[in-house]
């Protein structure tokens, strides 16, 4: 089956730098649709947290991937990427683009070149760690995968205790650090694909997320996080903009300093983004202030 003038575009970049909005004006140009490619997007009860594009938005231009599963239901990078294939072989059968759009890097790629193939591990490892995190919380991990793959540790979102936890079982089970096993797998695709970046001063970046988590607050999202309160152990809400709450509604923290680590938190997560994607050289950077014709002629002079 050649779909080999078929083009899936790929928007990438930090959080809040604008990607809803480009992928929506290059789909509308193309008369496409969009996957999103957001891991925290599927989740139907987490909309002000995770910047679910607006409604107008979602009117706009046909999306997949938004709000259809929930927080409930144990959705992984590997199902992504089965779904998203299975959602591209029907698009490309109506369409000779179709865009995606997202900042979870390891879903990107999942899509675009395959997951890599880790070995088996002796599953005593993964509760040894299980432990310490119940006993002694997550630094002492946090150390420990610092000091044996620097390189994740400067990557993954190091908040999140499950993906701390396979990382640290790979280096352990297998004596190598976990980052040697990425970027081996490259899967045949159908399609030709392109890579766009957006960037900027990291000034500006900060300043449009300080803004955005503004604008949640006032949205109501303390409403939204309490009502999810009561699951917080759930993998899905292992999130940035929960997790704050959550110490504030267990009165850990007040709610002034839980905004203020949302935002800090935010922008850690940012950096990672772009740590991850910079190591990609096949991406097409654009500050995220460029005119769009600039862009659009990139793409049409690709396909």
């Amino acid at each position: 089956m050649g779909n080999s003038k078929k083009t899936l575009i790929t928007i990438v970049g930090p959080t809040a730098i604008g990607k809803t909005s480009l992928s929506i004006l290059i789909a509308s140009y193309f008369d496409t649709e969009i996957i999103s490619c957001d891991s925290r997007q599927f989740y139907k009860e987490m909309t002000l947290g995770t910047a679910v594009p607006e409604k107008e938005e979602l009117a706009a231009v046909p999306h997949h991937f938004i709000q259809n599963k929930s927080v409930f239901e144990d959705y992984n990078v590997g199902a992504f990427e089965r779904d998203a294939l299975n959602v591209l072989d029907t698009l490309f059968k109506k369409h000779n683009t179709v865009v995606m759009v997202g900042g979870s890097g390891l879903y990107v790629k999942a899509v675009l070149e395959g997951l890599d193939d880790f070995p088996k591990i002796d599953p005593s490892i993964r509760l040894e760690l299980k432990h310490v995190l119940e006993t002694e919380g997550i630094i002492p991990l946090q150390n420990q995968l610092k000091k044996l793959d620097i390189i994740t540790y400067n990557t993954i979102d190091i908040e999140n205790h499950q993906r701390v936890i396979r990382a640290l079982e790979i280096c352990i089970g297998t004596n190598l650090p976990y980052s040697s096993y990425i970027g081996k797998a490259k899967k045949k695709r159908n399609f030709k694909s392109i890579s766009i970046g957006l960037n900027g001063e990291r000034e500006k970046i900060y300043k449009r997320i300080n803004k955005r988590v503004d604008l949640m607050i006032e949205k109501g999202l303390l409403a939204e996080a309490q009502k999810l309160h009561p699951n917080k152990e759930l993998n899905a809400l292992q999130t940035v903009g929960y997790r704050e709450l959550f110490s504030f509604f267990e009165e850990k923290i007040t709610k002034d300093e839980a905004i203020l680590e949302i935002k800090k938190n935010t922008r850690r997560f940012a950096k990672r983004q772009l740590t991850w994607f910079q190591k990609d050289p096949n991406i097409y950077w654009f500050d995220f202030e460029t005119d769009t014709t600039k862009i659009l002629k990139k793409i049409e002079d690709f396909i």
